[in-house]
């Protein structure tokens, strides 16, 4: 067994200190500190420590990777300190907020309620990304054709694996309705009620929105003087956000003012109920009228005298528009542009910003790789981006240490620069991430690779050097996920 004796006591003075020390606790391979002051902790020589693998600061906490024998550590640790290690995940969370900025909260707060779908997510992930390598790229072996036209079995296979995709991404508002209502402590099942009025099959479904709506064909309800639009929101992240939240404050407004012993029967009905009449004629709307306006904002970008100004621009910020779920927008302005032009500048700019965020997910898992927890997300989520899906590798990894995220939004930016610059052209809609090249206009294929290798590239150095010089290495969101904080 290892003696962490001279360790943990060394450990302590390079902290700062019991007088530096708010709380203190442990994971599965970290030790968790809030401290007063971050700056006090003397970082090259805690990880010069033969026990220590590694640190990082998170949502204002400072972290020091130890392995699977950290309680061991924490208990030496313990007989050192003056300060209680009797502390919960809770109780160093709650002491490390004062080091967190007022957005840094709200982040945390919509990172808690996509910390617990995370698991589904990672797994449609995979599931998407290998449905498109199936059904997207064309082989030159087989004729320029894809798998799924040329094998029934892959075709059957195909078609099966759309079962949990369309169960996870689809009908995705039913888990964060789900997922508001459980951060917020309100009633969960009511949660789940109301989205599965978000997506019930009785409306039209939010991938045929944009052309009914064109076309003035969307079914709606008739109240006589009025009438509301039957409009689905599968995918949807703002609407379903909106709804829960709405849910979560009418619940709680109602259980102070109903008597309690009326509290089993009004509360449920007074709360659902409204909340599924604001999700379809407020919410609802306002989220259809910003991916309207960034539809048409998009299509001005093309085609303006800007255009490489928009490309940075686009790709820069393609990904927290991913956060928001108003990304789907994007399929209409693409569907559009070929059909009027043969092919779309847009598609390559997605297709980069998937590798841009993949490379931003492999630079911290080359620094965390010793991490096993912590592998447990990256490698599957950098995958997952790298096939064209990337919400696992955004909410599992580099929205929750942020400065990844910059990195890769840096690197998306660059690399969209160069495709709107040198007009890069995709033939379709296809696969994104690596294999996006399948589908790009075969004048644009050299250039496009030059963007490739800008969106692996950048990002990755970017976020090595980030962490390096400690640039926003502290602005970190503490997510709660189950399998990976334990």
């Amino acid at each position: 067994m290892a003696d962490f004796k001279q360790d943990a006591k060394e450990l302590l003075r390079l902290v700062g200190g019991d007088e530096n020390i708010n709380a203190v606790t442990h994971c599965a391979t970290r030790l968790r500190f809030a401290l007063a002051d971050n700056n006090k902790a003397n970082v090259e020589a805690i990880e010069a420590l033969p026990s220590v693998k590694g640190t990082f600061t998170q949502a204002g906490q400072f972290q020091v990777i130890i392995g699977n024998e950290v309680s061991k550590f924490y208990e030496e640790f313990a007989k050192f300190s003056n300060v209680t290690t009797t502390s919960t995940k809770e109780d160093v969370k709650a002491a490390a907020e004062v080091n967190q900025a007022w957005w840094q909260r709200i982040m945390t707060f919509l990172a808690e309620v996509f910390a617990p779908i995370i698991p589904a997510i990672i797994v449609g992930g995979l599931i998407l990304g290998f449905r498109n390598i199936l059904e997207g790229v064309e082989f030159s072996r087989l004729g320029n054709q894809t798998i799924v036209a040329v094998s029934p079995f892959w075709n059957g296979v195909n078609h099966f694996l759309w079962l949990p995709g369309e169960a996870i991404f689809h009908f995705l508002p039913v888990g964060i309705t789900w997922s508001v209502t459980r951060k917020l402590g309100t009633t969960q099942i009511l949660g789940i009620v109301l989205g599965i009025t978000l997506v019930s099959p009785q409306l039209l479904n939010a991938y045929g929105a944009a052309g009914a709506l064109a076309s003035g064909e969307v079914p709606q309800w008739n109240f006589g003087s009025f009438s509301i639009d039957m409009i689905g929101y599968q995918a949807q992240v703002l609407p379903a956000m909106f709804a829960g939240v709405a849910l979560s404050y009418l619940e709680r407004f109602w259980r102070k003012v109903v008597p309690e012993y009326l509290s089993m029967i009004l509360v449920p009905f007074l709360s659902l109920l409204p909340a599924v009449i604001l999700a379809h004629t407020i919410l609802g709307p306002i989220g259809w009228w910003l991916g309207d306006l960034i539809s048409k904002v998009v299509l001005a970008g093309l085609s303006g005298p800007l255009s490489w100004l928009f490309g940075a621009i686009f790709g820069g910020f393609y990904s927290p528009l991913v956060i928001t779920g108003l990304h789907h927008m994007t399929n209409a302005i693409d569907s559009q542009l070929i059909a009027d032009t043969g092919t779309t500048g847009l598609w390559p700019m997605i297709a980069l910003s998937n590798i841009a965020q993949g490379s931003a997910v492999l630079a911290v898992w080359w620094m965390t790789r010793h991490d096993a927890e912590e592998n447990q997300i990256t490698l599957p989520s950098a995958i997952s981006a790298y096939l064209g899906v990337t919400e696992p590798a955004m909410f599992g990894v580099t929205l929750k240490y942020v400065y990844p995220f910059v990195a890769a939004m840096i690197g998306s930016a660059t690399a969209g620069l160069i495709s709107t610059t040198f007009n890069i052209q995709s033939n379709s809609i296809g696969v994104g991430g690596l294999p996006g090249f399948l589908v790009i206009h075969i004048d644009s294929m050299g250039m496009f690779f030059v963007a490739m290798a800008v969106a692996i590239v950048v990002p990755f150095v970017l976020t090595l050097t980030f962490k390096r010089i400690n640039f926003l290495t502290d602005k970190g969101i503490d997510l709660n996920i189950p399998f990976f904080n334990k």
